[in-house]
């Protein structure tokens, strides 16, 4: 019973990873995302430092809706 729960549980972690890359991916295709008002981009010589601090809000507000969304009883 042991090896069966196992099974299961790597393949769901395998499903979720799936899932994560492909929104990954689409998101990619996505052009204003990580370029909002309220990202700082520092460039110096030979250096550049991004700080996404619009957008890490915006995914913030995204994904506890969505968990909210999933796990309400």
């Amino acid at each position: 019973m042991a090896i069966e729960s196992l099974g299961r549980m790597v393949l769901y972690i395998g499903i979720g990873l799936v899932l994560v890359g492909g929104f990954f991916i689409l998101l990619a295709k996505v052009p204003w995302f990580g370029r909002l008002p309220g990202d700082i981009v520092f460039r110096r010589q030979g250096m550049t430092i991004f700080i996404p601090i619009t957008t890490m809000i915006l995914v913030s507000i995204a994904l506890t809706l969505l968990i909210n969304i999933v796990w309400r009883k």
